[in-house]
């Protein structure tokens, strides 16, 4: 009786082995998208720099930050700061306050807290908007819209953190505003090396939920 011949094994390994190095490639080559995209988006972000001279316009959407026990947190005082400048220069006559409740333990909304701030810094409460719905970037604009198109408004200036600029002018024309700009400024209490970081991670969030909205698997107004 012969002997039983087992078959040879070397195909079936060298077949394991070119999957595993196409797979290999695949991840390669991924892992080289994500450094150029993750690139690109610092680029964009640094590379921003605001309109000089900013133009005058009717009002400034002020964008929502944190609360801290109802008080505006420092990087929210620096973005009403400068909103307040852009009013006193005459820039705008205008503001709008846009941002809801963040469930941190404030019982205001970001608008309202932002309006005390600066009813206190002398800004009449007639020459202030408040939007108290908005959770994000995308809902602070979309939301702020129709207001601005209610009262008459229709150039407009963003405010906001010159690391969240490119975002936010990125959103506003993918919703369809005309004739606005976005006043980013450099902060001096918040971490640069953070926020930056923080801000690719958003930004990517925002092209992808812009691209399934363009395809329309997601609403528009599903945020």
């Amino acid at each position: 009786m012969k002997p039983v011949v087992k078959p040879r094994s070397k195909p079936r390994k060298r077949k394991r082995f070119r999957a595993a190095a196409r797979l290999l490639r695949i991840c390669a080559w991924l892992a080289a998208l994500g450094v150029f995209w993750c690139g690109y988006l610092l680029w964009t972000i640094n590379s921003y720099s605001p309109p000089n001279p900013l133009p005058k316009a009717d009002a400034a959407i002020v964008l929502g930050a944190a609360l801290w026990d109802n008080e505006p947190s420092p990087g929210l005082q620096e973005r009403l700061d400068h909103a307040l400048k852009l009013y006193k220069q005459g820039t705008v006559s205008n503001l709008i306050l846009t941002g809801g409740l963040d469930h941190n333990g404030s019982t205001l909304t970001e608008a309202e807290g932002m309006r005390d701030y600066l009813l206190a810094k002398g800004v009449p409460a007639d020459r202030m908007v408040l939007e108290n719905d908005a959770r994000s970037t995308y809902e602070n604009l979309l939301f702020s819209k129709p207001i601005a198109q209610r009262n008459g408004w229709e150039s407009l200036i963003i405010v906001t953190h010159d690391y969240h600029a490119p975002r936010s002018a990125d959103i506003a024309e993918f919703i369809g505003y005309k004739d606005t700009v976005t006043s980013g400024f450099k902060s001096k209490v918040l971490s640069s090396a953070y926020n930056e970081s923080r801000e690719v991670l958003a930004f990517t969030k925002w092209k992808l939920d812009a691209f399934l909205m363009l395809i329309g698997i997601r609403s528009p107004n599903s945020f």
